[in-house]
């Protein structure tokens, strides 16, 4: 099979990865890929929202399945564009991928179709929305930006004044764009989160392993939102029962409602769930695979990952069995200084060559910001590497990142040296 990957980042790079390794693939392509990507696929200098020119490339070179990464192309309609061409692609279309497209939207759908979710409301007036934020009387609150925001879009306000000044950010000063016309402003939820994936193909559903993500930059979980500086899996916290009911209250309604509204969603239902003594609401919904979730969960995949992509776009799942190991796995991610906020990038990434050296078959370095420049890798990124390591059990594998994180270097690296670490206190 000839294979196109949409993106990249480090998720298209464990897709890329793992694809790679399929007895069926005889191509495999990434637009536009990156550094690592291109190691093991041909990269194709087209922007991933470039969805008119990707299409005709795609039918040019007689693609027989692509996979989509990121967001904005499915929300910018690549599903049914390249499904009027003929081609086979793993997404959503782009009424589905409203689900990540408008917070609002979605969370409207929860409602409708009684899914479990927080109270919020929605607001298009500055001056109404401030208003609102009284009611809270100083208790945390979380502010959402309504559309893309690369995964920095919330706010969870610990007080008035940042509350407010989340909101005049949002509102005002548009930090996130258009995605700042409207915004939900609803309680803050307590308890742990943790990111459940299911593949569908519109009726049919498996479920991946859970993880959990840190989407904070600072050790202890101190400072703003980024799109993910680590995470692990499995969650301990995300029990068998849990796991049972998400499907029954979640994933369920969720494909039911898309069928009676006529929503072709082949791809992937990424749920954040806020999880509190056994009990759980959904957070937020995401259409494609989660960064940097995905890389510490398709490495504990034994089954060929080719096959279930396929079945979910040919909309055929319900034969499909996938095998997974006993072993945890974390993903470190390394970020530029600066990041989330201002930083640069052109750095010469070094260590990278040593620690391929080593061979060690439990480690794999997932390159998200990388280019190459004369001849060497450099950062192109708030986010460059994230460092996979998987092992018998998870003090194991947390050993055996930090060890690998050691091997690498470049100007200005950051990264968290606490991933995981909550985890080791739970049974």
């Amino acid at each position: 099979m000839r294979v196109l990957i949409v993106g990249g980042g480090g998720r298209e790079h464990v897709l890329a990865w793992k694809l790679a390794q399929s007895p069926l693939l005889d191509k495999l392509y990434c637009a536009p890929g990156n550094a690592g990507i291109s190691a093991v696929a041909e990269c194709i200098d087209i922007a991933a929202d470039n969805i008119e020119v990707l299409n005709k490339w795609a039918v040019e070179s007689q693609i027989d399945l692509t996979v989509v990464g990121p967001e904005g192309p499915l929300v910018g309609g690549i599903a049914d564009s390249f499904r009027r061409s003929g081609l086979k692609v793993f997404g959503p279309d782009r009424k589905g991928a409203l689900l990540e497209g408008s917070k609002v939207w979605s969370k409207r759908k929860m409602r409708q179709w009684g899914i479990p979710t927080g109270e919020f409301t929605v607001f298009d007036d500055f001056d109404d929305a401030r208003r609102h934020l009284a009611r809270f009387y100083g208790e945390p609150v979380v502010i959402k930006a309504d559309g893309l925001a690369a995964g920095k879009g919330v706010t969870v306000a610990s007080g008035p004044a940042e509350a407010e000044q989340a909101l005049y950010d949002i509102m005002i000063e548009r930090v996130f764009g258009d995605a700042g016309k409207r915004v939900i402003i609803e309680n803050c939820l307590r308890g742990e989160e943790v990111s459940v994936l299911a593949i569908t193909d519109g009726r049919n559903f498996v479920t991946l392993p859970a993880a959990q993500d840190h989407k904070v930059i600072g050790d202890g979980d101190k400072g703003p939102n980024t799109g993910g500086m680590g995470a692990y899996s499995p969650a301990p916290i995300y029990t068998a029962e849990l796991a049972r009911r998400t499907g029954e209250l979640v994933f369920q309604p969720l494909l039911k409602g898309f069928n009676d509204s006529g929503i072709d969603f082949r791809g992937v239902i990424y749920a954040g769930l806020m999880v509190s003594k056994n009990q759980f609401n959904v957070l937020e919904f995401n259409v494609r695979f989660g960064d940097p979730e995905t890389q510490a969960i398709i490495p504990r995949m034994q089954s060929d990952l080719l096959p279930l992509l396929l079945a979910a776009a040919e909309g055929d799942l319900k034969d499909i069995r996938l095998e997974w190991s006993d072993h945890s796995a974390v993903c470190v991610v390394f970020s530029s200084g600066g990041y989330p906020g201002r930083y640069t990038t052109g750095h010469v990434i070094d260590g990278l060559d040593a620690l391929a050296e080593v061979k060690d078959d439990h480690v794999a370095v997932f390159h998200a910001g990388t280019a190459i420049k004369d001849g060497r890798i450099v950062t192109a990124g708030g986010r460059v590497l994230g460092v996979t390591a998987w092992d018998s059990d998870l003090r194991k594998a947390l050993q055996r990142v930090y060890r690998a994180a050691e091997q690498i270097k470049f100007e200005g690296m950051y990264y968290r040296h606490d991933i995981a670490r909550r985890a080791l206190t739970k049974p």
